[in-house]
């Protein structure tokens, strides 16, 4: 299974929050570039990294961060956070972003994401960010009435790389991920899922393995200390890149 260590960006630095709560933030790297060196230093194979600014505001405001970033790694990177035009999806792909996750144009302009997933085949994953199994929006400010199994089945014929399915209620929370919710999904569709949320230790990486998924999205519980990347690669069957 894919592990992708998370760097969620907000103000030109490294935070995470706590189920998407703008007001919980920690800072974690005031230079997300050290972040990456040290990621990809400890053995990272990808990154999934996140325009938090951008995911709430609609539109890329830490673009050229994110390609200085992109750059630093030299390994492949899935970014999300306020992709809601083909313009932008063609800059950040210009920039080198592998994969791009999209997610409020899913939900609000589902012709937009076709458009998208047409033009750039396998490279655009949905973002699916789930509220009690209902889709939110706009970086999790609002809840739509949409199931996010019911979206995921609608988009399964694009050309897309894959899903990123994220449980808010999990998110940054460090109590486990919501298995049930994830075998929902992956019950559902056909399309690689990758999960999002809630893995504190090793063990909860094997079992969103065990259970099917292609990757898995791990953030707080590297930078608290309490799951080390070399354990959460192994734990994900992947040794660590020389």
């Amino acid at each position: 299974m894919q592990l992708w260590p998370a760097i969620d960006l907000r103000g030109g630095r490294c935070v995470r929050l706590l189920q998407g709560d703008y007001a919980r933030e920690t800072v974690f790297a005031e230079d997300p570039l050290e972040q990456v060196r040290r990621f990809v230093d400890q053995g990272a194979h990808r990154l999934h990294i996140v325009d938090l600014d951008g995911a709430k505001a609609g539109t890329p405001l830490q673009a050229d961060l994110v390609a200085r970033m992109v750059r630093a790694a030299g390994v492949p990177c899935q970014l999300g956070g306020g992709i809601r035009s083909l313009d932008t999806a063609r800059s950040y792909a210009a920039a080198g972003v592998s994969r791009l996750v999209v997610g409020s144009v899913a939900i609000e302009h589902p012709e937009l994401l076709e458009s998208m997933a047409r033009e750039l085949p396998g490279q655009i994953v949905l973002g699916l960010d789930a509220r009690d199994g209902r889709v939110a929006v706009r970086g999790w400010v609002d809840t739509s009435p949409l199931l996010a199994t019911d979206v995921a089945r609608r988009c399964q014929r694009l050309p897309l790389a894959g899903i990123v399915y994220t449980d808010i209620a999990t998110d940054g929370m460090l109590a486990g991920p919501n298995l049930e919710a994830l075998r929902e999904m992956l019950g559902a569709v056909s399309l690689p899922v990758i999960a999002s949320g809630g893995i504190a230790v090793a063990d909860d990486v094997r079992k969103v393995a065990a259970l099917g998924a292609e990757g898995c999205i791990v953030g707080r519980a590297l930078y608290d200390g309490g799951l080390s990347l070399a354990a959460a690669l192994a734990a994900a069957g992947e040794s660590a890149l020389a």
